[in-house]
C-alpha cells in the first residue's frame, strides 16, 4: 500500500515556487526556527512523528552522470515531507485548525495555492502535488508517536530506578517499585495494528497463519 509503513503515514508534497521569491520562504523557515512559537500549534500534535520544509533551487537537483541529460526548469520547488499516524485526511485537517496562518505563510508564494482555508480547495492542492511514497521503511511498524514517547519514559525512568536499585532494604525497595509502576501506568500499554496498517504487515500474518493453520490468524473484513 502505497505511503504506509505499519501506524505510520509518509507524506511527500512538493510544490514549484517562483525563483525570485524562493529566498521569501527560506527567510520564513529561518524566522520559524528562531521563533518555534510560531508553529506552537504544530509542535503539540502528538500524531505527528517527522515534518520538514526544504527550498530546492531549480538548479540544485543531482545531476548524476554526464549522459544525464541537464533539466532546464522554470521554477524552484519547496519539499514538504512528513511521517504521522492516522489517515491523510485527519492529518490536513490538523494542520489547518492548529496553524493555518502558519500554513499560507509557508506556502504563500507557492504557484497556485489557494490558502488553508477553505478545506476542499487546500486538500485539492496537496493532492495535486503529492507524490506516492512507493518505498517506505519503518522500524517500528505497530509504534504511534505516543507509544515511540512513551517508551522513551519508561526507559528513563528504569535507568533512574536501577540506579538506586542496590539501597536501602528490601522493603524500600518495593516500595519504590510499585512507586514506579503506578507513575508508569499511563506508558506500559500494549502496541496492536490498527485499520491504518500496511499490507506488508498483513500478508506476514496471512503467511504464518498458512505455516501454522492450528493458530488463529487475522481477517480483514474482506473477500478472497
Amino acid at each position: 500500500m502505497f505511503n504506509i509503513a505499519g501506524k505510520a503515514y509518509a507524506m511527500n508534497v512538493i510544490t514549484p515556487v517562483r525563483p525570485r521569491l524562493a529566498w521569501v520562504n527560506k527567510l520564513i523557515f529561518w524566522f520559524a526556527l528562531k521563533f518555534p512559537s510560531t508553529l506552537k500549534g504544530l509542535i503539540t500534535l502528538s500524531l505527528i512523528h517527522y515534518a520538514r520544509w526544504v527550498i530546492i533551487g531549480r538548479d540544485q537537483f543531482p545531476h548524476l552522470s554526464s549522459d544525464q541529460p541537464r533539466e532546464k526548469l522554470r521554477y524552484s520547488y519547496m519539499l514538504f515531507f512528513s511521517n504521522f499516524n492516522g489517515s491523510w485526511d485527519q492529518y490536513v485537517d490538523s494542520f489547518t485548525f492548529s496553524i493555518p496562518s502558519g500554513l499560507d505563510m509557508f506556502w504563500k508564494w507557492n504557484i497556485r495555492y489557494s490558502k488553508s482555508v477553505a478545506l476542499t480547495p487546500f486538500h485539492r492542492y496537496i493532492q495535486y502535488n503529492q507524490i506516492e511514497t512507493q518505498h517506505y521503511y519503518n522500524a517500528y511498524p505497530l509504534a504511534a508517536s505516543n507509544d515511540v514517547k512513551s517508551a522513551k519514559t519508561v526507559k528513563d525512568a528504569l535507568i533512574a530506578f536501577d540506579e538506586k536499585a542496590d539501597k536501602g532494604s528490601d522493603e524500600e525497595f518495593q516500595k519504590r517499585y510499585h512507586t514506579l509502576l503506578r507513575g508508569l501506568q499511563h506508558d506500559l500499554g500494549d502496541m496492536y495494528p490498527t485499520p491504518i496498517v500496511s499490507m506488508a504487515a498483513y500478508q506476514v500474518d496471512r503467511r504464518s497463519h498458512h505455516l501454522h493453520p492450528q493458530s488463529q490468524g487475522i481477517s480483514d473484513g474482506g473477500q478472497e
